[in-house]
């Protein structure tokens, strides 16, 4: 329940029943007020922001300025996954009790979409607490705000029990608007498939946020559900180590083969990515090249979303002349509970790359197992998905991509991957205020990891939601469940 901790789709979702931003989003992802009311850029490196007055955390302690300071530089802290986003946001300030400054060493050209993912805590909670840093998550580190929350937001914690459920209930003292009718949630994770669509369609279950693929046309045709679906904006890939000079968990000793560009190439190339469409996601992805989330994020150029051919024969050649031409061994670690048919697709992988001589152990797990294991870079491979509301390359290439660095650069490339020349190309854009010299910057920089093969792209997710007929789901690009904004009529 710290919002600052991790971040990771399922986990924010939850948080942000809870606790706010300065800016929200709308249905179509747009920019808008939230605990702030309005926002200027007083000079290139300056942002003023007037705070929304009369807020109440849930503990009852008023909202102001000083939560807003103390917040932003919790989540600036190095335990903190956000702390990418809120470094690139410079030194809060307090003018006022009702407005804040953001004092930037330098341009940003995307400020206000990192400003907007960074959630507002309660100071004089945290404090009360001891809870003024986030909790280090990769190193099971546990404090209050992993059980309790304190937000401003439309619902409050009741309870929290892991792997179990976890209640909300509606906030009487909302300062905004509800649209929907919901009083109460109740979370309950069920692992298996079947047992899921068994309580939503016997009415157990009022909403299941990821059905399987394969049970979509059955589910479109079962009495009492309805489904409700749309492209997401996240990309899934596989990342290799390549940082090491020996790969870990694997049968080759002494070097490390996934520094090889040929290697890469040939396990891209060995991915029979129409069948993953077609057999094992029902259609539910839209295959691409990109290692972005959305296309805007490449600026819409499609000679950046191509995808290497599927060329077995070609891939052989360039694992023999890689000099692996009898394989090697590795271990491919995955989440069984996060992506859509994310350990299917890792099986599936496995089985594809066998045809190279390439053996494949499939290691997945939970991903309150998993997230910790690959923060530690204790991986020779990995399945990663990346998305969100933002559509802009900088928050995937600065986390994802970029070399390793302190400040949260680098924070999601567990494979320790390196290139200097995309690394200073995407770190002059990340500060370029010229719309067309950054656009230029961006895509040079997309292109030099495609052609390095920094990952291996899979595909976009489609995200079906399945309800009963008598909810009214908000479905949006970014996969957020907006519970104020859901409404459940009678049976």
């Amino acid at each position: 329940m710290d919002p600052h901790s991790q971040n990771e789709l399922m986990t924010n979702t939850i948080n942000a029943q809870v606790y706010e931003r300065l800016l929200s989003r709308d249905r179509q992802l747009q920019l808008a007020p939230g605990l702030a009311t309005s926002w200027q850029a007083v000079s290139p490196t300056v942002w003023r922001f007037k705070l929304r007055t009369g807020v109440k955390f849930h503990d009852g302690t008023p909202f102001n300025a000083d939560d807003v300071v103390f917040s932003i530089k919790r989540a600036q802290a190095p335990t903190s996954q956000l702390n990418a986003y809120a470094l690139a946001c410079g030194e809060p300030v307090k003018i006022d009790d009702y407005t804040v400054e953001f004092r930037l060493k330098q341009v940003n050209p995307i400020f206000l979409q990192h400003i907007e993912a960074l959630p507002i805590m309660s100071k004089v909670w945290s404090e009360k607490h001891k809870v003024t840093r986030p909790l280090d998550f990769k190193n099971r580190e546990e404090s209050h705000a992993s059980m309790n929350a304190n937000g401003t937001g439309p619902y409050m914690l009741v309870q929290r029990q892991p792997g179990v459920r976890t209640v909300h209930k509606r906030n009487p003292n909302y300062w905004g608007r509800f649209e929907g009718n919901v009083q109460e949630s109740v979370f309950t994770p069920i692992a298996n498939d079947a047992t899921r669509l068994a309580a939503l369609v016997s009415g157990e279950l009022d909403f299941v946020h990821d059905p399987a693929p394969r049970d979509i046309a059955r589910l479109r045709n079962t009495a009492g559900v309805k489904v409700v679906e749309g492209q997401e904006n996240r990309v899934v890939f596989i990342g290799l180590d390549q940082g090491r000079e020996e790969l870990l968990y694997s049968s080759v000793k002494g070097k490390n083969p996934f520094k090889d560009h040929r290697v890469r190439r040939a396990l891209y190339q060995a991915v029979d990515i129409e069948t993953l469409r077609t057999k094992l996601m029902n259609g539910l992805s839209v295959p691409t090249g990109a290692i972005t989330p959305s296309p805007l994020g490449a600026y819409n150029d499609p000679e950046l979303e191509k995808r290497l051919p599927y060329d077995v024969k070609a891939a052989r050649a360039l694992m023999a002349e890689a000099g692996y031409a009898d394989g090697f061994e590795f271990t491919l670690d995955c989440p069984n509970n996060r992506y859509v048919n994310d350990e299917e697709i890792c099986i599936a992988l496995a089985g594809m790359w066998a045809q190279l001589k390439v053996k494949v152990r499939v290691n997945a797990m939970p991903r309150t197992t998993y997230f910790p294991k690959i923060e530690k870079l204790d991986t020779s491979a990995y399945m990663l998905g990346w998305g969100g509301a933002i559509t802009d390359a900088e928050t995937s290439m600065t986390p994802l991509y970029r070399n390793r660095a302190p400040g949260g650069i680098g924070a999601y490339n567990y494979g320790n991957y390196r290139n200097d020349k995309a690394d200073e190309l995407a770190g002059k854009s990340s500060v370029e205020g010229d719309p067309v010299k950054r656009e230029a910057l961006v895509k040079a920089a997309l292109q030099a990891y495609r052609e390095d093969i920094a990952v291996i792209p899979l595909h976009r997710q489609m995200i079906p939601w399945a309800v009963r007929a008598n909810v009214t789901p908000a479905h949006k690009a970014d996969n957020y469940v907006e519970l104020k904004w859901f409404s459940v009529g009678a049976r």
